[in-house]
């Protein structure tokens, strides 16, 4: 069943500023009075443009043997263009879903932040999901399937190895798709996640020492408190990672403990990353799990101001 969430934001100045936090963590926000039930913009459906933006290219691209897809949207112009990889989480009730929308949506919500900000911006399908779904099972089928055998223990120690291995190798497929992409500047390149894909961000960045900046949303919220392999793992990636990073959270998340423990680390010669906490979003805590896709509007400024400045010439 697909989340209550409220109806995405459009960006406005004005609106409602993170707590940045400097190893400090301040008292969340109070919550809203509820959800909102709304459909919703069907201009953003299936990968769709907004106005002003043009449609996205749907690509192909070889993780290993296997072949998967992606949209990538490029701004006007000749370029070569910035360029964002954006890696989406673990799915949502089936293959086709992300974080309670059908997944081409939500990288259609996404796309023209990034676009009319002068960013081409690639959303990448990772093995079993959306296009990519014939690919291989959907991760969630296959992490519920080693539950059910064996276990809450066994499925967290499955996902912890899948994130290291065949999703990490999805996403670094991508990464060089990208390099190699028409109009793309292979020289500035950033990545972005959300929940899973965050902590693959954190990871690939560590990997490619070329990749300039990273920007997770929501990483590790569900996952961190039940595995100290994740912890460690995404400690060690935040330390070896030369890039500056950001950690997006709202107040009333799943956990807020991922983004102030790895706010903490230092990558060589950088400073720590820097950490955003935004006030409670709705009522419950998928909908703060899940606001990349839902308050736009907040993060908008703080995230491309961010790239802007990590990108730059």
């Amino acid at each position: 069943m697909r989340r209550g969430v409220p109806p995405a934001r459009n960006a406005h100045p004005g609106v409602r500023r993170a707590t940045v936090l400097a190893m400090v963590a301040l008292s969340a926000a109070p919550c809203s009075s509820g959800p909102t039930r709304v459909a919703p913009p069907s201009s953003v459906a299936a990968g769709a443009a907004l106005p002003g933006t043009a449609p996205p290219e749907a690509v192909e691209f070889p993780s290993g043997a296997l072949q998967l897809h992606g949209l990538l949207w490029r701004p006007g112009g000749s370029g070569p263009f910035p360029a964002v990889l954006f890696s989406h989480g673990s799915g949502g009730a089936t293959a086709a879903e992300t974080a309670g929308l059908p997944i081409t949506e939500a990288a259609g919500r996404l796309a023209p932040l990034f676009v009319r900000r002068g960013y081409a911006f690639f959303y990448p399908f990772r093995r079993g999901h959306g296009p990519s779904a014939q690919a291989a099972p959907f991760i969630r089928d296959v992490l519920a399937r080693e539950e059910r055998d064996h276990g809450a223990e066994a499925r967290q120690k499955l996902q912890d190895t899948l994130l290291r291995t065949e999703q990490l190798d999805d996403v670094m497929a991508a990464l060089a798709f990208l390099e190699r992409a028409p109009k793309v500047d292979p020289h500035r390149l950033a990545l972005a996640g959300h929940s899973l894909g965050g902590q693959l961000t954190l990871l690939a960045a560590a990997r490619d020492p070329s990749v300039r900046a990273a920007v997770t949303f929501a990483a590790a919220a569900e996952s961190w408190p039940r595995s100290a392999e994740l912890r460690r793992t995404l400690r060690e990636a935040v330390a070896h990672t030369r890039c500056p990073i950001l950690l997006v959270q709202w107040s009333n998340d799943f956990s807020t403990e991922p983004g102030l423990a790895l706010g903490k680390e230092a990558g060589p010669g950088n400073p720590p990353p820097r950490v955003l906490l935004y006030p409670a979003l709705g009522s419950a805590p998928e909908q703060g799990h899940d606001g990349v896709y839902l308050a736009m509007d907040e993060w908008e400024r703080d995230v491309l101001d961010f790239l802007d400045g990590a990108l730059s010439r």
